[in-house]
């Protein structure tokens, strides 16, 4: 491209050189001849000037005495009648330029100049014309190759931009080159780099979610199925079986709802249903767990509450609060439940240390964690629980207690509860 542009731009500087090169070239070879010409015709009207004036008053006319009167390159023939012809200075040979002028004394003044002194002239304007020429073409060169690198490097710059774009870096690079359609161009692929960005960001993140979301529900269809393959009493294989499959279907809601959430995180379906119900499942399926810890599980408070909300994120909620207090808790694990305004408040509690000081309200930030866990499990919880028009907060550190906080209303006619939360 730089090889074109120098080209083009040479191409136009050329052809205009040309044309008004050869118009000055012609304008100037008759300006100096008519300058010769009226020159020669000057010297011969002042030359017969002279040779009037002196004969007029009766005196000499000698070639001594006209030589100071002509130019050193001339030649001058005064004829008077009567007299012989009187020269001044050498004949010139070859092509002259030549000018007659006749005095009122009858007498004639001839002045010739060589026609050699013009072409010199010329040939020195022809000179500067083609030094100014030169200069005027070393100029565009120079300008051409620094438009040409001006307008190619930003061009090499936005291609190696796409080149990384589709090698999978995505960094925009928010460089501006001055030039408008270039910055515009650059203006998309940044655009560009921030959406692929945003998607690559999403697609991990739905990786690293469905990865810890559902490490749960599949250890506990496992033990279930541990339990099924271990005993031989016909009504306990059909109750884990029950329990498995109930557990197939939570495990089918998760990955539904972690692809709902990857799409759009406000996107869900929000029904009326029984806390309860949410509740007690829960507790069947980390009760294993907790016996096998020698820990107990326990609920209490308010019974028969319902909320507005998506059963499947809320039991998610719960379950990465009881797997919390699980891993980094100790002592019993409690739920319950209590109403505040028109809300349903589900509190998670248990009797370990609780949250680090220096951690504080970051406990729900991606990849902060009191231990050497993935940090994920508490940001999920609340990205679900706002996904439903609740919040999960943290209402105590030590000891340890969070609150799940639904709408008791449907969404479109919920109002905003003031009521500050019960803290234990």
């Amino acid at each position: 491209m730089r090889r074109r542009l120098i080209q083009s731009t040479l191409a136009v500087v050329l052809v205009v050189i040309a044309v008004f090169g050869v118009s000055l070239v012609i304008v100037e070879t008759r300006t100096i001849s008519n300058s010769a010409q009226e020159r020669v015709d000057s010297e011969a009207i002042r030359l017969a000037g002279i040779v009037d004036s002196r004969l007029f008053a009766a005196e000499d006319v000698t070639a001594e005495i006209l030589r100071d009167q002509v130019a050193q390159e001339r030649y001058a023939v005064i004829r008077i009648p009567g007299e012989d012809p009187i020269e001044v200075g050498a004949k010139p040979s070859g092509e002259v330029i030549s000018s007659t002028e006749r005095g009122e004394e009858g007498e004639t003044v001839t002045v010739q100049e060589p026609r050699s002194s013009v072409t010199r002239e010329v040939g020195r304007t022809l000179l500067i014309i083609g030094l100014v020429a030169l200069l005027a073409v070393i100029a565009a060169v120079l300008l051409a190759i620094r438009q040409a690198n001006k307008l190619a490097s930003p061009l090499t710059d936005l291609a190696e931009t796409a080149e990384r774009l589709g090698s999978g870096d995505p960094r925009p690079r928010h460089k501006r080159y001055g030039v408008p359609e270039l910055d515009r161009v650059a203006d998309v692929l940044d655009s560009s780099a921030e959406r692929i960005a945003r998607m690559l960001t999403a697609e991990r993140r739905l990786a690293a979610d469905a990865s810890h979301q559902l490490r749960t529900p599949l250890t506990a269809l496992s033990m279930r199925l541990e339990e099924i393959t271990l005993t031989d009493d016909p009504d306990t294989v059909k109750e884990e079986a029950n329990v498995a499959l109930t557990q197939v279907e939570r495990l089918t809601d998760v990955v539904e709802r972690l692809l709902t959430n990857s799409r759009d995180p406000r996107a869900g379906n929000a029904v009326t249903f029984d806390l309860d119900e949410v509740i007690q499942q829960q507790l069947a399926e980390w009760r294993p767990a907790y016996r096998s810890a020698g820990r107990a599980i326990v609920s209490s408070g308010k019974r028969h509450l319902t909320a507005v909300g998506t059963p499947g994120a809320v039991a998610q909620v719960l379950a990465a609060l009881i797997e919390n207090s699980l891993m980094h808790g100790g002592g019993t694990v409690a739920l319950r439940t209590r109403v505040t305004g028109n809300q349903a408040v589900i509190e998670v509690t248990d009797e370990g240390p609780g949250v680090p000081a220096d951690l504080g309200a970051r406990i729900f930030e991606r990849t902060i964690s009191g231990r050497n866990s993935t940090g994920i499990g508490l940001a999920v919880a609340r990205d679900l629980a706002e996904a439903d028009g609740g919040r999960l907060e943290m209402l105590q550190a030590q000891p340890p207690v969070f609150g799940l906080f639904l709408s008791r209303t449907p969404l479109k006619s919920a109002v905003p509860d003031d009521d500050e939360p019960t803290v234990r």
